[in-house]
């Protein structure tokens, strides 16, 4: 026998030792996925759910060049007409931005709000929302609630109210609170099924 027709051989057996070691390898390697617990799946939703819904709003606030926090800044505004101060505006973002003073500089710069320090106490620079941010802020509420009527009208108002609800008890830290709402008695069943 030649040396030649052994090598064959050989190479098979090699290619399918090593073939058999690869498949032994990725099992091995998909066992070691640890499983997802509920609150990190929750957690991934939410992050998912969040993103698909912002690519919305941020679409319709790009048409008028503005971005989420500033849109916030203006909103946060227009509930409070006698203005508030700069760390208020800050605590009550739904993102919070640590450079809230340069925020504030850009929506001042272009006329949607005005600052100016307090009489009683001068350390005090009170934010109040302008006639033109006012109109802004008018001009968008339509296409914002049409984005959002698209994106969750689908939920139906009970669905809509326990979501909103269930969000606040995460939001709040009360977990315990979440017994008590029964999100399948509030809802009937054909909303249910999807």
């Amino acid at each position: 026998m030649d040396a030649h027709r052994s090598n064959p051989v050989l190479t098979i057996v090699v290619v399918t030792g090593y073939l058999f070691y690869m498949k032994k390898a990725i099992l091995v390697g998909s066992q070691r996925r640890r499983a997802v617990c509920p609150e990190e799946s929750a957690f991934l939703e939410l992050l998912r759910t969040t993103d698909m819904l912002s690519r919305g709003l941020i679409a319709v606030l790009k048409t008028e060049d503005l971005s989420a926090n500033p849109y916030n800044v203006l909103r946060i505004l227009r509930g409070s007409p006698e203005g508030l101060p700069c760390n208020e505006i800050a605590s009550r973002m739904i993102t919070k931005d640590p450079d809230i003073t340069r925020l504030l500089d850009r929506l001042e710069k272009r006329g949607l709000i005005s600052r100016c320090r307090e009489n009683r106490d001068r350390r005090m620079v009170m934010v109040r929302i302008t006639p033109m941010g006012l109109r802004l802020l008018a001009h968008l509420d339509e296409p914002v609630q049409a984005v959002h009527r698209q994106q969750l009208g689908h939920l139906g108002r009970k669905r809509l109210g326990a979501l909103t609800e269930l969000l606040k008890v995460v939001t709040c830290g009360r977990l315990a609170a979440a017994t008590t709402l029964d999100l399948h008695t509030s809802v009937p069943k054909s909303r249910m099924d999807y």
